[in-house]
């Protein structure tokens, strides 16, 4: 069997496939989270100065997408992370992940955090994020905490 080849690159979601995914995403979270607990990205948010986003690729497909924002204190944050539905459970969102954290640690970051859902359609991404080192904490930043809202902290 043939390892499977995912790309990575930077991008600035001027492809339609890309955004497509990223409304994919939206949509997603929106389904998925209670009213006022959605702090995804949208397509200004991932343009704005001092965040980068990736997209993962398998042939000429956009199979997920993933951005870092830096805050201040030397510290990150792992914004909008999505395989998209055909590329499920194929390690891309572990591609991706991987690569962020490489660049924060590039970049000379001392800690990445995110926030996240809680529930069953959270539960994967809890998983991956848990596998790679990130551990419950307090909120960060300008969330707050609530019943529903995970952070996860990974020092570097």
């Amino acid at each position: 069997m043939d390892r499977l080849t995912i790309r990575i690159r930077e991008d600035d979601l001027g492809s339609a496939a890309a955004r497509d995914l990223l409304r994919l995403h939206l949509a997603g979270m929106h389904a998925d989270s209670p009213p006022g607990q959605v702090f995804a990205l949208d397509l200004s948010g991932l343009r704005a100065p001092g965040v980068t986003l990736w997209s993962a690729w398998i042939g000429d497909a956009v199979a997920g997408i993933g951005a870092l924002r830096r805050m201040g204190d030397r510290a990150g944050e792992i914004k909008s992370m999505r395989t998209h539905p055909d590329h499920l459970r194929r390690g891309v969102a572990a591609a991706l992940l991987r690569h962020m954290i490489g660049v924060a640690e590039q970049e000379g970051l001392s800690r990445l955090s995110l926030e996240t859902g809680s529930g069953p359609a959270f539960d994967p991404a809890l998983a991956l994020y848990r596998a790679h080192g990130f551990r419950d904490g307090e909120a960060f930043g300008e969330y707050r905490q609530s019943g529903f809202n995970r952070f996860l902290h990974r020092p570097l």
